[in-house]
């Protein structure tokens, strides 16, 4: 075989294969695309004892009446987690946990005097709303 039945045999199949792809992918994106689920959003910040908001505290949201976990997240640099629950109606605990080093007089952390913070709030979900909740972290 020359070079150019070879060039022409690996042209023919390309096409061959971006024909097929070309008829494939309608299908393939329905099938792909189901219905997204309803859902409530438990949207929140976590704010220290000097009611500002925390970085890296560890939220745990679980369902009122259970004794396990459901959901665990950790603040981000502007204190804020969110976490999609089940569409309501449904009662939440939200708990936070952090450490905390106060800062010293030229404004760096004492780490020497790290304190332990925890706090809870309570949110209700009626339905596929978004609720918004601050979680204040005390010792």
């Amino acid at each position: 075989m020359t070079t150019n039945g070879r060039r022409n045999g690996c042209a023919a199949a390309c096409l061959a294969l971006v024909a097929l792809g070309a008829l494939a992918r309608p299908w393939a994106l329905e099938d792909k695309h189901k219905p997204e689920k309803a859902y409530g959003l438990i949207f929140g910040t976590a704010y220290g004892p000097d009611d500002r908001p925390l970085y890296g505290a560890k939220i745990t949201i679980r369902a009122e009446g259970k004794k396990h976990t459901s959901w665990q997240l950790l603040s981000d640099h502007r204190g804020e987690f969110a976490q999609r629950v089940p569409q309501g109606p449904g009662d939440y605990l939200v708990q936070g946990e952090a450490e905390y080093a106060p800062a010293g007089e030229n404004g760096k952390p004492r780490t020497s005097k790290k304190k332990k913070l925890r706090g809870e709030t309570r949110v209700h979900i009626d339905g596929q709303e978004r609720q918004d909740i601050g979680v204040h972290l005390t010792q």
